[in-house]
């Protein structure tokens, strides 16, 4: 399943949550936990069962709970008595433990769905492979704001305080084989600093990046779609491949062996998956 874009929407605001799902995000999430204040919990449980008995799914729904010790539990009750979303978000996840109690949990509403790991914190970052592979993880999401709190440093631009725990999680997601989505860029209203931020993820290896804003989908989406000529090298690549039984051959002056065909087979991959979402 292609995830380019990951537009988030808060859970007590219906409209907005509609709003969400028309646009063009590739995954859809409502969210229990960071979009609403306390007090307000449990209007916006209701919202959410009520906003999924309206929508349809098609793949895209996914619902950010509570953390595990912090309301998860009740969120899953209350969101599980109607229609189901088709994933769900597990917030501050530290361990594979955590991921274990919150597939637990889905058993008891008998809703057997994938779960969304959010590494936001110091001890997630290092126990991200063990959350990886652990079952009912279909995919790390990096959250940068949150573990910069947690760690005590000072948020830039750059992002080089976050360098390394962003790697890490792209590397525990791959070698898990599962999706790793990046973290969210809070300037919504810059497009080329999201391009760039976008552009550099895909370089680090991620599949996806999470969006606070639907004007930021289309950018998000567009960076991770190969443009033809990508399409067209692979193409040629995976030809000669084909017509070829040495481990080592030329394409366009280039010498091509196992990781550029393995390129080539995730440009066709990445393509023929935006294809099918924006059909």
């Amino acid at each position: 399943m292609g995830r380019r874009s990951i537009l988030f929407a808060p859970g007590d605001q219906p409209e907005i949550m509609r709003k969400a799902v028309r646009s063009e995000a590739d995954v859809v999430v409502f969210d229990l936990e960071d979009a609403v204040v306390p007090s307000n919990k449990q209007t916006a449980r209701k919202a959410v069962q009520n906003v999924l008995d309206d929508v349809k799914a098609d793949g895209r729904i996914c619902v950010r709970v509570n953390p595990i010790e912090y309301g998860a539990s009740t969120d899953l009750t209350t969101v599980l008595s109607g229609t189901h979303p088709d994933s769900v978000m597990l917030p501050k996840t530290e361990s594979a433990n955590d991921v274990t109690r919150l597939t637990r949990l889905l058993a008891e509403e008998d809703a057997d769905l994938p779960v969304q790991a959010l590494i936001e914190s110091a001890s997630g970052v290092l126990r991200a492979d063990e959350i990886a592979a652990a079952p009912g993880t279909d995919a790390l999401l990096f959250g940068a704001e949150d573990l910069t709190a947690d760690i005590g440093a000072t948020r830039t631009s750059e992002g080089t305080e976050v360098l390394y725990a962003r790697e890490r999680v792209v590397l525990a997601a791959s070698a898990a084989d599962v999706d790793a989505i990046d973290t969210v860029y809070t300037d919504f209203g810059d497009a080329d600093g999201l391009r760039e931020e976008t552009e550099f993820a895909i370089e680090l290896g991620y599949d996806g990046k999470m969006a606070i804003h639907p004007d930021q989908v289309s950018i998000i989406n567009d960076a991770f779609t190969p443009d033809q000529s990508d399409i067209e090298w692979a193409e040629r690549v995976l030809a000669a491949d084909e017509q070829t039984e040495s481990g080592v051959y030329e394409v366009d002056g280039e010498m091509i062996d196992a990781p550029l065909i393995k390129r080539a087979e995730r440009i066709l991959e990445r393509a023929s998956e935006a294809t099918n979402r924006d059909a």
